[in-house]
Parts: structure tokens; sequence; C-alpha cells
């Protein structure tokens, strides 16, 4: 078999592409941005400038930065490009429109599907890194309808998140993380019980997924399940020819 160099690919493999927030929080293994939380190998690319407060505050000058990330990442040989940030919807439709491969960079972009999976009367509870930031722009963005039933609870007052998310004072206490996550998920059940999955919006959340689904007993998506879902779809397993 003979095989052809890509121009500007100097590594190959890669079929993810990762546009990275400039952050200085410690991403722990399950998080989008360490490596090791996937069974393939992912190519990052972090936006110099964009930080959690300006997206937080819906900053669309970082746009044409986030285009020339993407372009750069297919550039490079990936096949699909997500990101490490929920609030990246503002910039789906944009990045999306500028390079010929799928582009998939928020969490909230499973709402419909979770939806389709579900009784008609049936909730979603929404874990967010902030809920004060999730509007209904941010739902627009991604073309998905900001209802009654979507029920969104915000992590950025909890000590522990916040110390290590909003603030980003260099640290990370999971095990503190991971109690604030279960005491939310737990609240929203209690004050709707119509809640029949939850859905984490921050790239950071996914470490705690498996600790949800054992207190609740309900399904939870994040950005890893989006992110196998696609790396399914792109690099497809090969069978074996036998009963």
């Amino acid at each position: 078999m003979i095989f052809t160099a890509n121009k500007g690919q100097t590594s190959y493999g890669e079929a993810i592409g990762i546009l990275l927030l400039e952050t200085r929080t410690p991403f722990i293994q399950g998080d989008v941005g360490n490596a090791t939380s996937y069974e393939y190998p992912v190519r990052y690319k972090k936006v110099d400038g964009l930080t959690a407060k300006r997206i937080f505050k819906h900053d669309y000058s970082f746009v044409e930065k986030m285009i020339q990330g993407a372009k750069e990442l297919e550039r490079e040989g990936v096949k699909a490009i997500t990101g490490d940030c929920g609030f990246m919807a503002i910039y789906h439709k944009e990045v999306k429109e500028s390079v010929s491969i799928p582009v998939f960079l928020s969490s909230l972009l499973q709402i419909p599907f979770i939806r389709s999976t579900l009784a008609a009367n049936a909730e979603v509870g929404i874990l967010t890194a902030n809920s004060q930031s999730l509007t209904s722009e941010v739902f627009d963005r991604i073309g998905i309808s900001n209802d009654n039933a979507l029920i969104i609870r915000g992590l950025e007052n909890e000590k522990n998140f916040k110390d290590a998310v909003i603030d980003e004072i260099g640290t990370l206490d999971s095990d503190g993380i991971r109690k604030e996550v279960i005491a939310a998920a737990k609240e929203l059940i209690t004050a709707h019980p119509k809640i029949k999955a939850f859905l984490m919006e921050c790239s950071m959340l996914p470490p705690y997924s498996e600790a949800l689904q054992r207190a609740t007993g309900l399904p939870v998506y994040d950005f890893l399940t989006m992110i196998d879902y696609v790396y399914s779809a792109i690099v497809k397993k090969r069978f074996k020819d036998v009963l």
C-alpha cells in the first residue's frame, strides 16, 4: 500500500481536534483538556486570549481567532473539531462554515438527541459552569429552544468549583467538586421530579459523571459522550468477516 503525505500536516492519527480556552486550571483525567481522557489520540489548539471570563460575557470578538484555530487544525489533519467549553456554542455557526469537516463545539448540541430518547413530558437537568451566562442567546446560536423542559443549575457559586474554574486559583479539589455536583443534581431532582436525564455543560465536569449517575440512577451526558460518539462516526471500527 502506498501512502501520500498531506500538505501542511506533520503528524498523523489525531482524528479529533480540540480548541482550548486560555486558562490556568489543572485538567484532571476525564476533563476534555486532559489527553488521557481518550482511548485515541487528540490534537489541541489554544485560542490565545479567550479566557473563561470573556466567553462567559459572550465576547464575539474572538470569532476570527476561533476560525483561524479551526482552519489550522483542519490543515494539520484532524477529521472533526470540538472545544473545551460549552459556551463555545456562540461561535459554532461561523466556525462550522469556515471548514469542510464536522464541528461540534458545545456539549449542548446533544440536547435534541437527549430529548428524543425521553417521554414528551420529561425534563433535562443541565449543570453548567455559569447559569447567568447560559442565556437563550447561547441556545439560539446552535438552533436549540431554551424552553421549560431544560432545568438549569449553575455551579458558579459553589466554593470548590468557583475556586478552580471561575477564579482560577491554580488548584482543584476534585472531591469537593464531586460533592457539589451531586448535591446540585439532587437539589434539581427534588424540585423537578420530571428530570429523567442530566447534561453536563462544562468540559471540566465529565470526571464527575459516573458519581452523578450512581447517585441519581439517571443517564448522564457530557462532553466525552459527544466526542466519543463523533469519533465513532469518523473512525469506524473494522470487523472481521466471521460468525
